[in-house]
C-alpha cells in the first residue's frame, strides 16, 4: 500500500499483467523467465476438477519445469490452511509459487511465501513490511473476476483460533506476474460470479473515496468501476460472454491495483466481522454493507460519488449532488438483487443483539481508518442496524 506522506503520490505497479483468452498456456514461458525449475501450485479441488490446473501443468512441463500441487486452499483461508501449504512446500522445495484459483488460493499462496521466507507463524506478519528472508517469485492466475489479490502485496488470513482476519503485507509478497485468462472464469458457479463481482465493484467504490486516494489510484478506481459497471450486469445475464468475463477480470485487477495504492474503507471493516462471526461469504457481506456506507459517506462526499458515476453515464440528469450517495447506493442494491444475493444482514443470521459488539470490532478494523468520513463504534453499530 502507498505509505507516502500526505500530498505526495508514490504509486507502485509491481506486477506484470499478461491478459487474454488462453493466456494460461503462457505459464511455462513466464515461469522459465523467472528461472524456475520446480513450481508449487497452490489451488483447490474445484479448480483441479475444472481442468485448469492440468493446463498450467502441461504448459510448465513443455517448458521443462516440474510442478507439484497443493490442493488444500479453501474459502476464507485460515492460519491452518497456510501452515498446511507450508508443510507441503518444505518437502517439495519449490523455486516458484503459482497461486491458481480465487482470492483464497492466491492469499494462501502469499501466506505460504511469508513463512517459507521468514519462518515463524503467519500471525508474526500481521501488518505492513514485517516480511523476513528471501521470498520466492510468484505467479498469480485468478479464476474469478473479483478479489484483485493478484495485484496486491497483502495476504488476508484469518486466525484459526480468534477468527480475526489479518492483513499481512510486504512489497516482496507482490506477484511477479498476473495471468488474466477470462476463459478460466467461465467455469465459475453462478454464486461465485455474483459474490466476486460485487466484491470487485466494492473495491472500485471504496478506493475511489479512500483517504489515501491519489491521482493515479483514482485513475485505476475510475476505470475499474467503468469496466465493472458495464460488465457485471452483462455477465449475470449472459454468463458465457467472454467479453463480459474479460472486462470483469481486468476491472477486478485494476481495482486491486487501486487497493494497493490507496486502501479500502468502512464497508470492508463492517463486512469482516460478519464473515468471521457468521461464516458469510465476503462478497455477500460487503454487498450488504456497502450501500449503507455509501449513504453515510455521501452526506459529506456526494460530489466524489457524482464524479464516479457521471463519466459512466450513470448520473440522472435530475439528481442533485447532495443525493449522489443515495443514487450510488440504490444502483449497488440493484446489482446485489440482480445477482440473487441477500440485501439484509438479518438474512445472514445477524440480529440487533449483535450490533454493539460488532460495531466496536468494525471500528477497530484497519480499513476503517481509510474511510473518508471517520467511523466510530457507535457509527458502525448504527450502520449495522440500518443494514439489518
Amino acid at each position: 500500500m502507498n505509505e507516502a506522506p500526505e500530498g505526495l503520490t508514490d504509486c507502485h505497479i509491481r506486477t506484470r499483467i499478461v491478459q487474454g483468452a488462453g493466456s494460461i498456456s503462457r505459464t511455462g514461458l513466464l515461469a522459465a523467465g523467472l528461472s524456475s525449475r520446480r513450481a508449487l501450485i497452490v489451488t483447490d479441488h474445484g479448480i483441479i476438477a475444472a481442468g485448469h490446473v492440468q493446463k498450467a501443468i502441461d504448459s510448465l512441463s513443455a517448458a521443462g519445469i516440474e510442478a507439484v500441487v497443493f490442493d488444500g486452499a479453501e474459502e476464507n483461508p485460515t492460519t491452518e490452511h497456510v501452515e498446511a501449504a507450508v508443510y507441503f512446500a518444505r518437502d517439495s522445495n519449490p523455486d516458484l509459487i503459482i497461486g491458481l484459483g480465487g482470492g483464497s488460493s492466491l492469499d494462501t499462496a502469499k501466506g505460504c511465501n511469508f513463512l517459507l521466507a521468514g519462518g515463524g507463524r503467519i500471525q508474526d506478519y500481521w501488518g505492513t513490511g514485517k516480511g523476513r528472508g528471501q521470498f520466492l517469485p510468484m505467479i498469480a492466475i485468478p479464476t474469478t473476476g473479483g478479489t484483485g489479490s493478484e495485484m496486491q502485496s497483502y495476504a488476508l488470513i484469518s486466525d484459526s483460533e480468534t477468527h480475526v482476519k489479518m492483513a499481512c503485507g510486504d512489497v516482496r509478497a507482490a506477484c511477479a506476474v498476473a495471468i488474466l485468462d477470462p476463459l478460466l472464469t467461465l467455469t465459475q458457479p453462478t454464486q461465485v460470479t455474483a459474490v466476486t463481482g460485487i466484491d470487485a465493484i466494492s473495491h472500485a467504490v471504496e478506493t475511489w473515496v479512500s483517504r489515501r486516494r491519489n491521482p493515479l489510484s483514482m485513475m485505476f478506481s475510475r476505470e475499474a468501476f467503468r469496466l465493472l459497471a458495464r460488465a457485471f450486469p452483462a455477465v449475470i445475464q449472459s454468463p458465457g460472454s467472454v467479453q463480459a468475463r474479460t472486462d470483469m477480470q481486468l476491472g477486478a485487477a485494476l481495482a486491486g491495483l487501486a487497493i494497493e495504492n490507496s486502501m479500502l474503507g468502512a464497508a470492508h471493516a463492517l463486512a469482516n466481522p460478519v464473515t468471521s462471526r457468521f461464516g458469510t461469504i465476503h462478497g455477500q457481506a460487503v454487498g450488504i454493507t456497502l450501500p449503507h456506507v455509501v449513504r453515510f459517506n455521501g452526506e459529506k462526499f456526494g460530489d466524489w460519488y457524482r464524479d464516479l458515476l457521471e463519466p459512466c453515464g450513470l448520473w440522472p440528469d435530475s439528481a442533485a449532488t447532495e443525493s449522489a450517495g443515495e443514487v450510488l447506493a440504490e444502483l449497488l442494491e440493484k446489482w446485489v438483487s440482480m445477482a440473487g444475493l441477500h440485501r439484509a444482514l438479518a438474512d445472514c443470521g445477524v440480529g440487533d443483539g449483535h450490533v454493539t459488539a460488532m460495531g466496536s470490532e468494525a471500528a477497530a478494523q484497519w480499513t476503517a481508518g481509510f474511510n473518508p468520513r471517520p467511523v466510530s463504534a457507535a457509527d458502525a453499530a448504527m450502520l449495522y442496524r440500518n443494514a439489518l
